[in-house]
């Protein structure tokens, strides 16, 4: 949400205008389970809330501070992290014994709620380790994934500062999306970059969430349409292999495919409001009605927190059909290359349609290519999985 700028007097009784400060709002226990992380994440810095409202960015004020990001949180497609213990490692040898999906994993794991496209990418990247996943209820998050989630909270204070919002039902929660959606997509109708931006849509039959790491516009030239970016981190200097690449791609195609969906069509209020179990006529928590009053769209109830999600959704341009990709070094974030890469829709619907065949047991989980089988290498699941050629083998981090 974009705050009305205002004037003070200056030494030399001269109006100075303050620019205005996109902000984010986040719940109170959001803002402590991310203070946490950010703190395991980053343990040189601290991770201490001095107030509600965080300091803007290096890109409009160089004195930055920590922030906490929930939207980083919200990326991960799976709940929990941690180690595969002994019970774990046994309870995943015998259902290997005994899988043959008689409820979809769509069903049984994420019933009455949206796919990430992380879930998405999961799968691309490998089928059996998604399940393991999916069955163990564990997926262990490594240092190099850590540095990843700290960088991004470094790249979103750059622009936005954060607002602790009282949350106190699911309608709350829902409605907290679709205020973020609305102040990052005035971010970037106005100043022309916004970062961490949330997307709700529902493409090829099924409700997709996700969050875009990054949307530029153009700074040159009459083209007004915003190009899709992601940051990616890396230990090594150099750039990742062709099947990470890959990976990538299909992530970014995506939110561009989500996004455009998003701009182009009505969103289906009334399937939102069926399929999640959500009271259309909520009346929303005080704190979140006065925050939009404030910002110049007072929604009372949900159903008029989605028809402002709506009306701007409708103002918005489609995305470039260029996306790009950057690789940095973990160590001193310099760049190591970009990937600008072209939109390709019959691909990407076929990945979509091949990915759901597995979530809505349509058929067995695949293990990965033969010539991907180094991916074992970094599995938490390799000693458990028959398609591992090295199952004696510890994972690497």
């Amino acid at each position: 949400m974009t705050e009305s700028s205002q004037d003070i007097p200056n030494s030399n009784s001269q109006p100075e205008t303050i620019p205005s400060i996109p902000i984010e709002f986040v719940s109170e226990d959001e803002m402590a389970l991310i203070e946490a992380a950010y703190a395991a994440t980053r343990p040189t810095l601290s991770s201490s809330i001095s107030s509600s409202i965080c300091s803007p960015s290096s890109r409009f004020q160089t004195n930055t501070r920590t922030i906490q990001s929930i939207a980083l949180l919200s990326k991960r497609a799976l709940n929990g992290s941690g180690e595969l213990d002994m019970e774990d490692s046994d309870r995943l040898k015998n259902a290997q014994k005994r899988i043959r999906v008689t409820q979809p994993f769509l069903h049984r794991f994420r019933r009455k709620r949206a796919l990430w496209v992380t879930d998405i990418t999961a799968t691309e990247w490998c089928e059996k380790q998604m399940e393991f996943s999916l069955v163990s209820g564990k997926r262990k998050t490594s240092k190099a994934m850590k540095a990843g989630k700290a960088r991004h909270v470094e790249l979103e204070e750059e622009v936005v500062k954060k607002v602790k919002v009282r949350v106190e039902s699911v309608e709350d929660s829902w409605a907290l999306k679709f205020i973020n959606f609305i102040t990052c997509a005035n971010q970037l109708l106005f100043e022309g970059l916004t970062r961490e931006i949330p997307l709700v849509g529902f493409v090829e039959g099924i409700w997709l969430v996700g969050i875009i790491d990054e949307l530029r516009m153009p700074e040159t030239g009459s083209d007004r349409n915003p190009i899709i970016v992601d940051t990616k981190t890396r230990v090594r200097d150099s750039l990742p292999a062709e099947a990470q690449r890959r990976n990538g791609r299909l992530q970014l195609m995506c939110y561009k495919y989500l996004w455009d969906t998003l701009v182009a069509d009505s969103f289906p209020s009334g399937q939102f409001f069926d399929f999640f179990s959500l009271n259309r006529n909520y009346i929303l928590s005080e704190d979140i009605r006065e925050r939009t009053a404030n910002a110049g769209f007072p929604a009372k109830t949900l159903d008029d927190m989605i028809q402002y999600y709506i009306n701007t959704c409708s103002m918005l341009p489609s995305s470039q059909d260029r996306l790009l990709l950057r690789y940095e070094l973990q160590k001193d974030q310099s760049v190591i290359g970009e990937d600008q890469f072209a939109y390709d829709p019959e691909w990407l619907k076929n990945q979509i349609k091949i990915n759901l065949e597995l979530l809505l047991g349509e058929r067995e989980a695949s293990y990965t290519p033969e010539e991907e089988r180094w991916k074992c290498r970094h599995c938490q699941f390799a000693s458990v999985c028959p398609g591992n050629p090295n199952p004696n083998s510890p994972p690497s981090n």
